[in-house]
């Protein structure tokens, strides 16, 4: 099948950069839509930023001119780069993906998350 695995997520301090990575594995004829969620202690899951396969974006209005979401369509993978980052941003980060299978099914598949913890 398919699966995501999503790398990244550490501690880092408030101001700081970092960047999560998504890559998309299985059995892969091509991925659509490409998108990050996190969901922060007892709260919804929400969304942070998506991208299309032809590289349109679309972000939360929380993290516009903060957070980049970038995609290399070669490699089935997603990235989010994550500048200027405070505590409101500490959560788990969900990749997600729209999947084109090998045999045509089109899939909508999760990451297992990744922790941004934002703090001094």
């Amino acid at each position: 099948q398919v699966q995501l695995v999503e790398s990244g997520g550490v501690l880092v301090q408030p101001g700081g950069s970092l960047r999560l990575s998504c890559a998309a594995s299985g059995s892969i004829f091509r991925t659509a839509d490409m998108g990050w969620y996190r969901q922060a202690l007892a709260k919804e899951r929400e969304l942070v930023a998506t991208i299309i396969t032809g590289g349109s974006t679309k972000y939360a209005d929380y993290v516009k001119g903060r957070f980049t979401i970038s995609r290399d369509n070669a490699k089935n993978t997603v990235y989010l780069q994550m500048n200027s980052l405070k505590p409101e941003d500490t959560a788990v980060y969900y990749c997600n993906a729209v999947v084109i299978t090998r045999t045509y099914v089109r899939l909508e598949v999760w990451g297992q998350g990744t922790l941004v913890t934002v703090s001094s």
